[in-house]
This record gives structure tokens, C-alpha cells and sequence, in this order.
């Protein structure tokens, strides 16, 4: 099993992985959204908490009430059965769920939950700063309160460090969505977006554009110039709605990739929750491989992968989100940072080529491996959703697919229609 880390040091690179899944919390029957993570954590706990540890693990609360996030409790060794961990948890949290007639449903969007309507805010420890969002940006609605994701934190240590791993992500990021998308349905619909989740994502703080970008974050790679060129603006920015300054720290931050200085790591937020939580690591396999590639500077230097605007990577980014898989990459350039002396190149296409150079290097475990060759094989979760019901899907359809995705979450089976 992976051991937390007693961190009597810095971390540097993948000497320690952070990894954050969110659930929603659903009514066993009719599967709409059951605003009771405060009574899960209080069953625990004893009382109402915002977090509780558990096992190596942890469980804490999120934005919203129907919300519950099973972490790492600091950093781990390595990911390799770390999905076990979690889904002993997952069941443990599903049986205490079952007393309520409830469980969890993986998936990174509810399909028919109406925002605008049935969404409670966390109301405990921490409501000022939920407030705090609500007031300013209005958090009913999808890109704020119908988003379940997975997190990858990565340490750095120091300037250098930062540089390569910045610089690797940032090439990494737009493949995200063609592997681990999984929101193609909301409102009852079909949406035109495979990963609706990150298009809601992206336009959630329009009001103020700073705070997410282009998702895509700028090529900035010293700590002295993210402050003065992004963080420092988006405080500026922020100022005049918050003017008790309760947002106003670095986790305002909403780019794809967020520095987290605190705990001098990289925070990864564009990957989907997929259907448990072994498919979920082997994709964060895959991420560290990809990404640890590029440090060590297998198919381009460290001065290629510098060399990327965020306006050049955001089109390939909104490919994917749009088609995942199915997204065609016409840009030389970037084939060529994977080694791919090609003019276009599906991302369903680049993703498994790249796996199988990756296993080269460094073997994958087999239960990753088994899951990624189910990915190439059969497609993102979002399109399997979509293979599971008719082109024209009525309610009780769509119900009959999130009743089998949830089973697959209990189960720790991969979800194949």
C-alpha cells in the first residue's frame, strides 16, 4: 500500500503524489442529489467536522451539501493500489449512506439535477468563504455547483523544479479531457461537449476573467513572476467585490494547473471523475508518466516545452473538450513535442502511442494497465455513457445508465455497456 509521507523535508519531484475524488450523494432510488455530506461526516466524526481521517485517508466536505471528497491525508509514495484504499473507503461511505436510503454517484456531472433550484451550500465551518463565491459569482448553477472532479497534486522544490514541471504539465494538460472525460449529459440532455464539465468550468468566473484564464496557464515559471503577473492581478481584480479580502489567497486560483505555494505543489483539476476509483488512478498514471517524460526530456527539451503560449495550447484544449478521443490535432508542432512526425493525429490516437512508449520506460501496474487498454479500446467514459442509451434517451434511460455507473462505483468495476 502507499505510505503517507512524514514530511521532515521537501518533496521533490514525484517523491510524493496528492489525489482528490469527488462524489456526488444520491437517493438509492430515484438517484436525484441529497444535500446530507455534513450527516456523513458527522456519523464518523462524532460531530459535524469538515474533515476526518481515516486509514491513511481523508474525508471532507466540499462547495456543496450533495458533495463529499475522499483525499490522500497528506502526500503518498506512490500510486500503485492506492485505488484499493480508496475503494474500501468508497464502500464505507456507501454503507453509512445506505442508513439514509442514499449512496454515492461517480461521473463528473449529475445528469438532471437543475442547479438554478436544488443546491444547498456547505453551511458550516468555512460558509463565510462559500458566501463569499455565492455573493460574487453566483453559485447556482453548473460550473459551480454540478462539478465533481479528480486532483492531482505534484511537489516541486524551488524555481528549477517548478520550471520543468510547469512547463511539462502545461503540454500534458490539453490530452487530459481525450482520456478522462465523463460529463456528456446534464439537464437530461445530450450535451455538445464529451467533458460539459470543464466547459462549464472554464466560463464559471467570467465576471472576472483573471481567475481562470484560458484554463491553459500562462508560461510563467519563477514563484517572483506567478505572483506579480497572476496572482497579485487577480487579488487587484477581486478587490472591489471582496472587500473584507475572504477570497483574496492562492486557492482563488481556477486555471487547470494551480501552484499551490503552500504546499509548494502542483495542483492538476481537469481530469473528470470516472467510474471508480481504479480507473481514476490508472489515468493518473498515465499523467505522471506522460509528464515525467517530459522533465526528463524524452521526446523535447526543457526549452521546447517553455517555447508554448497559452493561446497555442487552448484550441487543442477546447478540441478535446468538445470530442475527447475523437479530437483531431492538426498541429505539427505539438505532435512533434510527443515525438510524432505527423500533420494530424486524433488525440485517441496520440494518447495509447504515447502509452506504449511510456510502458518502455517504466512499467504501469497491471491493474492501470488493463484499465488504460480498456480506454483505447472502448472509449473515455463519456462515450461509453453514451453508447449505454438510445440516440433519443428518455428519463427512465438515463436513470437505468447512472443505476449501473453507480453499481460500478460500489462494485470497483470498470462500466462497459
Amino acid at each position: 500500500m502507499s505510505v503517507t509521507i512524514n514530511q521532515k523535508r521537501p518533496l521533490h519531484l514525484f517523491e510524493g503524489f496528492g489525489v482528490e475524488l469527488e462524489y456526488a450523494i444520491v437517493r438509492q432510488d430515484s438517484l436525484d442529489i441529497y444535500p446530507i455530506a455534513d450527516k456523513v461526516l458527522e456519523h464518523q466524526a462524532g460531530k459535524i467536522v469538515n474533515e476526518v481521517a481515516l486509514n491513511g485517508l481523508a474525508w471532507s466536505n466540499e462547495l456543496v451539501l450533495h458533495v463529499i471528497e475522499l483525499k490522500t491525508n497528506g502526500p503518498v509514495t506512490e500510486l500503485v493500489n492506492l485505488g484499493t484504499e480508496f475503494q474500501k473507503q468508497v464502500s464505507d461511505i456507501n454503507s453509512i449512506l445506505s442508513t439514509f436510503e442514499a449512496c454515492l454517484m461517480p461521473g463528473a456531472m449529475h445528469p438532471w439535477m437543475n442547479p438554478l433550484q436544488s443546491v444547498e451550500l456547505w453551511p458550516h465551518e468555512y460558509n463565510p468563504i462559500y458566501e463569499a463565491y455565492n455573493r460574487i459569482f453566483n453559485c447556482s448553477g453548473h460550473g459551480w455547483s454540478n462539478l465533481q472532479s479528480t486532483h492531482l497534486n505534484l511537489p516541486f522544490y524551488g524555481d528549477d523544479e517548478f520550471a520543468k514541471l510547469h512547463a511539462a504539465l502545461r503540454i500534458v494538460l490539453p490530452l487530459i479531457p481525450a482520456m478522462a472525460a465523463s460529463s456528456p449529459i446534464a439537464d437530461a440532455q445530450r450535451k455538445p461537449f464529451l467533458n460539459y464539465r470543464m466547459e462549464a468550468y472554464r466560463t464559471n468566473s467570467l465576471r472576472i476573467p483573471s481567475i481562470t484564464g484560458l484554463i491553459v496557464p500562462e508560461a510563467i515559471f519563477t514563484r517572483d513572476d506567478y505572483q506579480s503577473h497572476i496572482l497579485d492581478k487577480m487579488y487587484r481584480d477581486i478587490s472591489p467585490y471582496d472587500t473584507d479580502e475572504i477570497l483574496q489567497e492562492e486557492w482563488l486560483n481556477s486555471r487547470g494547473l494551480m501552484p499551490r505555494w503552500d504546499r509548494n505543489a502542483i495542483e492538476v483539476r481537469v481530469m473528470d471523475i470516472q467510474e471508480f476509483p481504479g480507473a481514476d488512478l490508472a489515468i493518473l498514471e498515465w499523467i505522471v508518466a506522460l509528464t515525467k517524460a517530459f522533465v526528463n526530456e524524452v521526446w523535447s527539451s526543457h526549452d521546447e516545452q517553455k517555447n508554448w503560449g497559452e493561446s497555442e495550447l487552448y484550441p487543442i484544449l477546447l478540441a478535446t473538450i468538445e470530442e475527447g478521443e475523437r479530437a483531431v490535432i492538426e498541429d505539427r508542432r505539438f505532435l512533434k513535442m510527443f515525438g510524432m512526425n505527423r500533420s494530424s493525429m486524433k488525440a485517441g490516437e496520440i494518447c495509447p502511442a504515447a502509452f506504449q512508449r511510456l510502458k518502455e520506460i517504466e512499467p504501469f501496474s497491471a491493474e492501470s494497465d488493463a484499465h488504460l487498454d480498456l480506454i483505447f479500446r472502448e472509449g473515455t467514459l463519456a462515450n461509453r455513457i453514451l453508447n449505454s442509451l438510445p440516440k433519443s434517451f428518455n428519463r427512465r434511460e438515463l436513470q437505468n445508465t447512472y443505476h449501473q455507473l453507480c453499481n460500478s462505483l460500489q462494485l470497483g468495476k470498470a462500466f462497459i455497456p
